[in-house]
């Protein structure tokens, strides 16, 4: 399967739209892109069935808007770690299904980009963490990261988990969750540079249209 795994250091530090935007920017250059969120939560009920928003923006950016459960099999309206919020709904997530729904969209030509909850370490079955996911589908990965104070530390650790379990890193990219401002903002996408032994792939703006900003990415050479 080729394709890529988006992680991110942290939650809301903007994996989807980064994914999204990675999406799009290979559509943009005609490659066939399907994508899977496997799990989401914090899902809202459209037409009688859970639907997250980052299931919604992925299944735009592929063009896939008609495959919403195909995009996640598994969504729960509670904002928690996923195996909290299955509990609750009597279900009980599987690392090896989520691995097969992102394995059956493979098709000749294609490229798959995949999204995990949370960072690296998130939960996301009652026994398996993300890495855990990422693992099984040895993909690899971009870690996205937000701009702003804590980044550097946040970063080096989720590259030193990566590390360890021997998972494949592509790159970093910086997602400006909020205006760019203060001097360690401002200074920390160089001085991360400094410290991460992966490319930084590129920093997504504020606001800015993320295909676009990641349009300068040779993607297709970092799938596997």
């Amino acid at each position: 399967m080729k394709g890529l795994f988006v992680t991110g250091t942290d939650t809301g530090v903007g994996k989807t739209t980064v994914a999204a935007g990675l999406a799009r920017a290979l559509r943009r250059r005609g490659f066939d892109v399907r994508v899977c969120k496997p799990v989401a939560t914090g899902a809202r009920c459209i037409d009688g069935r859970w639907i997250s928003a980052d299931t919604i923006a992925l299944a735009r950016a592929a063009g896939k808007e008609n495959a919403l459960a195909e995009v996640t099999p598994w969504a729960f309206p509670e904002p928690v770690a996923p195996p909290v919020a299955a509990r609750r709904h009597g279900v009980t997530l599987d690392v090896a299904a989520m691995v097969r729904a992102v394995r059956n969209l493979d098709r000749a030509n294609a490229i798959v980009v995949a999204e995990g909850v949370g960072g690296l370490l998130c939960p996301i079955s009652e026994t398996a963490t993300v890495a855990d996911l990422a693992t099984s589908l040895q993909l690899p990965l971009v870690v996205v990261a937000r701009r702003g104070l804590g980044t550097l530390n946040h970063t080096l650790l989720t590259l030193e988990a990566a590390r360890a379990r021997g998972l494949n890193v592509a790159g970093v990219v910086v997602s400006e969750t909020e205006p760019c401002c203060g001097l360690a903002v401002e200074t920390n996408v160089d001085e991360l540079r400094r410290w991460i032994d992966v490319p930084l792939l590129a920093v997504v703006p504020f606001g800015a249209d993320a295909a676009s900003a990641l349009a300068g990415v040779e993607w297709e050479r970092l799938t596997n």
